[in-house]
């Protein structure tokens, strides 16, 4: 059974807040998500390669690759699309530790977060700031360098899923026993929400409880059950209101059209289905060339033009970190680029359009 941890009137206030920006009134659901705000993302990047920034800041630790071959060239010639240059995009990946901001065909700036755990999430917000959840602990950066909130997972637990509210607040999923999605205000250190959830597995395992969890334009609750092998939507009142029986399911997305966009890890498969848990399009690995196919599907995304990335760990440099296809499942791109790069677990396409701590408006 989910456990409701407060009374209703202060989860309403928690999740009904205002947020502060242009286009966006609150998370409950007044905003019109069917009309993304235009990308404010890409004036952003020169912060990043501003004078004064430095090479490594005063809280990145040294994160060192794990085992793959590092090819001579960028990226292995004959792929479709344009390799590292398809996309300005922020980019992690499990085992390797490194955050990348990537413009115009190269990196232009990371941030090394040390050695053990993951990256799992990532988003970067309309002040430029870079939030991120690293199983062990969660973070937000500045394009400088400088670290101005970080929240360590409690002994036994993991932060896997984490997500902007607004630029002061964010709502993020504890793994534990038991597991807890929070609304945490990163300003003034006050938790809004806590409210703990079913245990995702029978043998009580920490690790494989969530992963990619969203809060909707609606106000509710997307929650991919890894473990639990179901995608379960909560409302306001914790009130489970949709659910989808799939293997793995590593990320669930809400899309503008008001389908779920949800990749299964353990079937290799990424399937959008409406909200009567009808299959309206998948795409399955196998069905990718040969050439072309990935080894293993984490998260993915849909853009403004309907084509779909789907995101890799690549096994180690054998194989493609991202592929995108077009809705007729064409490979449009893909991308195997292990001498720049490292593992693809999420990503962030910077000019879609979109505010990314506006709920509902990044399909993400």
């Amino acid at each position: 059974m989910f456990k409701r941890s407060f009374s209703r009137c202060f989860v309403i206030a928690a999740i009904g807040v205002p947020v502060i920006l242009t286009g966006c009134t609150s998370l409950s659901g007044s905003a019109d998500a069917s009309k993304p705000s235009a990308a404010p993302l890409m004036a952003l990047l020169p912060m990043f390669t501003a004078p004064g920034v430095p090479a490594t800041g005063p809280a990145e630790q040294p994160v060192g690759r794990i085992g793959w071959p590092i090819p001579a060239n960028d990226t292995l010639p004959g792929l479709p699309g344009k390799g590292i240059a398809e996309h300005p995009m922020l980019y992690i990946g499990e085992g390797y530790n490194k955050i990348f901001l990537v413009n115009d065909g190269k990196v232009i700036w990371t941030y090394s977060t040390g050695g053990g755990n993951e990256l799992d999430d990532i988003w970067m917000l309309t002040n430029g700031n870079i939030l991120f959840s690293r199983m062990g602990w969660a973070g937000e950066v500045t394009p400088d360098k400088k670290v101005v909130w970080r929240m360590e997972a409690p002994a036994g637990t993991e932060i896997h899923a984490i997500q902007p509210l607004g630029l002061d607040r964010v709502f993020l999923i504890e793994n534990g026993l038991p597991p807890k999605m929070m609304i945490i205000n990163i300003k003034t250190g006050v938790t809004e929400m806590t409210h703990e959830l079913a245990i995702a597995d029978t043998t009580n395992s920490v690790h494989p409880q969530f992963r990619h969890a969203r809060v909707t334009d609606k106000g509710t609750y997307l929650l991919p059950m890894l473990a639990g092998n179901k995608v379960v939507e909560l409302d306001k009142d914790f009130k489970e209101i949709w659910s989808y029986k799939i293997n793995k399911p590593w990320a669930a997305i809400r899309l503008l059209n008001g389908n779920t966009l949800i990749t299964d890890e353990s079937d290799k498969l990424t399937r959008e289905v409406n909200p009567k848990g009808e299959t309206v399009w998948e795409i399955k690995l196998s069905d990718l060339p040969e050439q072309f196919r990935l080894a293993d599907c984490q998260s993915c995304i849909r853009l403004a033009n309907g084509n779909t990335i789907l995101c890799s760990r690549g096994n180690n440099g054998k194989s493609p970190q991202l592929v995108e296809v077009n809705p007729d499942k064409k490979v449009v791109w893909v991308l195997q680029d292990w001498k720049d790069l490292g593992p693809a677990s999420a990503l962030q396409v910077l000019n879609d359009p979109g505010i990314p701590e506006n709920p509902g408006e990044c399909q993400r």
